[in-house]
């Protein structure tokens, strides 16, 4: 059994990470700054309600947790914050011991190997662009550390969000920095299987300081 923390863990990702971790009998935090309605409440979760602006909160959150996932996003007032934020965050979490899951986005892939990724290409959706380069930057920043920091960057497939939900099937396919698709050529993982797909890499510890991606 983990403890593991959730930034976000009331939001699309990290609410799927939180649900599937809490049936394995871990030990969940969930940090946000406000709490779910009371029927999205899970039973054995403890949650949270704080800004991960404020150096106290995340302290707190760093204090008695195995695994910080960090799946908090640059948009709204947090726009243009998120790359520092995380910066701040995996030093703290490098001073702590503690391991650091950042969920990014499927921008921050590769259509091949080798190539520019989607946001440097300009290939995220023109909505999402700022929000894209935000998080390919916090990648290119873990990258660059050259601390002891046990870090992984996990982007989902290029179709995940609450704007496509699916269902659960217990598969997946993980890859390295390359979009992951199938035979007809989609990147597709449902929040259910993304959830369980991160819980599993938390269990396996297979990946460190490096980035990967979950899909069918």
């Amino acid at each position: 059994m983990a403890r593991i923390t959730v930034l976000g863990g009331t939001g699309y990702a990290g609410g799927a990470i939180v649900a599937d971790a809490i049936t394995r009998d871990h030990e969940v935090a969930s940090y946000s700054r406000r709490l779910p309605e009371a029927a999205d409440l899970l039973d054995g979760v403890s949650y949270e309600v704080g800004s991960m602006t404020d150096a106290a909160v995340r302290a707190d959150s760093l204090s008695a947790t195995d695994v910080l996932v960090a799946a908090l996003s640059p948009r709204g007032d947090m726009a243009g914050r998120v790359r520092a934020l995380y910066a701040a965050l995996a030093d703290e979490a490098a001073d702590a011991g503690v391991r650091l899951v950042v969920i990014g986005g499927a921008s921050a892939l590769r259509p091949a190997a080798g190539e520019p990724t989607f946001a440097e290409a300009g290939q995220a959706p023109a909505a999402f662009a700022e929000e894209a380069m935000e998080m390919f930057g916090v990648l290119q920043d873990l990258q660059a550390r050259t601390d002891e920091l046990d870090w992984l960057f996990v982007s989902p497939a290029r179709t995940f969000g609450s704007y496509a939900p699916g269902e659960a099937t217990g598969h997946y396919r993980v890859g390295g920095d390359v979009v992951v698709t199938d035979d007809a050529g989609e990147s597709v993982i449902s929040g259910p299987d993304f959830g369980q797909a991160v819980v599993d890499e938390i269990e396996s510890h297979d990946h460190t300081r490096q980035q990967i991606t979950f899909a069918y």
